[in-house]
């Protein structure tokens, strides 16, 4: 038993569900367990190469999966595009940046396309290139996001885009968060956190076991692992990261950040040695809900049994 949505209907699934394209995080291997149970999983390189595209598209052992782009740095390097659709992705995911010159390359391939935006603007601007479906991202999200609230920002995308199925993303860890998406007319959602801890992901075991033991008051938006790593990140987006030992040092710093060499070269020492207690994990603000390592599938299991059961317990609460 599930749900059939606009999503399901049109992406051809059996849960209205995907798995969000982390970087670096959701490679060839997750991104199959979560289509083999249901959903869609979208592969996420992140700034990474076309090797590592090759790579985990292999990991994925011809199932059908996506793949999703950062698209302002897609730009600096569009074969990678080039090389996912050459693999016959089933879908691209474009985010952060103009989403205009992939358009063309993404329909000649016959893929299907969604673009996640963070504003009713960014919405509507979306809607004019025609996609397959939209994803109205939260700031409760991991990773980069702008400004406006999942709950506000996603009725009015869906009033905004017509036929168009929208997606939510953004502190959805559970049934219930899938839920409410879907009560505010949502056709699904995206789920980034809840899958980082699924034994399939490439997230490292002691990031995972972070999650396990977060709250979503140890999350911070800021800007101080983007500038630690060099990353040029556009100034009106933060990312969703889990409180450490750097944050805390850094955060609210970011000018000083920015001149101070050993700081950096302390991080990458850091990164290299899994040492969380510097290195970055991010995280949405559903991280409370991620309470064990466990397989893909199972997930997705639980969040449709917990939506169904939901919607269940309001359809009891009503009244003729």
């Amino acid at each position: 038993m599930s749900f059939t949505t606009a999503v399901t209907e049109r992406f051809g699934l059996r849960h209205p569900l995907l798995l969000a394209p982390m970087g670096a995080i959701s490679g060839g291997r997750l991104a199959a367990a979560v289509t083999h149970a249901g959903g869609l999983g979208l592969i996420g390189p992140g700034y990474a190469d076309r090797a590592w595209i090759d790579r985990e598209l292999d990991a994925a052992e011809g199932t059908r999966v996506g793949i999703g782009f950062i698209t302002w740095d897609l730009a600096k390097a569009p074969d990678r595009l080039d090389a996912a659709l050459a693999r016959g992705v089933d879908t691209v995911m474009l985010s952060f940046g103009d989403a205009s010159p992939f358009v063309a390359p993404v329909r000649r391939a016959g893929a299907r396309l969604i673009l996640q935006v963070q504003s009713l603007a960014a919405a509507r601007a979306a809607i004019t290139l025609g996609p397959d479906g939209i994803v109205a991202q939260g700031t409760e999200a991991g990773g980069h996001g702008a400004a406006r609230a999942l709950f506000p920002l996603l009725p009015a995308v869906v009033d905004a885009a017509g036929d168009i199925p929208v997606l939510a993303a953004g502190g959805i860890t559970d049934g219930r968060g899938l839920a409410a998406a879907l009560a505010l007319g949502a056709a699904g959602a995206l789920m980034g956190t809840r899958f980082y801890a699924a034994e399939e992901s490439l997230g490292h075991a002691a990031a995972k076991a972070r999650l396990v033991t977060a709250s979503g008051d140890d999350t911070v938006r800021t800007t101080v692992f983007d500038q630690v790593r060099g990353i040029d990140w556009p100034a009106h987006y933060t990312g969703r990261a889990l409180r450490n030992t750097f944050t805390a040092a850094w955060h609210g710093r970011e000018a000083e950040l920015a001149r101070d060499p050993d700081a950096k070269k302390s991080y990458q020492q850091a990164g290299a040695a899994n040492d969380f207690d510097t290195a970055l994990i991010w995280a949405g603000e559903g991280v409370d809900a991620v309470r064990a390592i466990e397989p893909a599938a199972t997930i997705v299991d639980g969040v449709i049994a917990e939506a169904l059961a939901t919607t269940e317990r309001l359809r009891r609460l009503t009244r003729p």
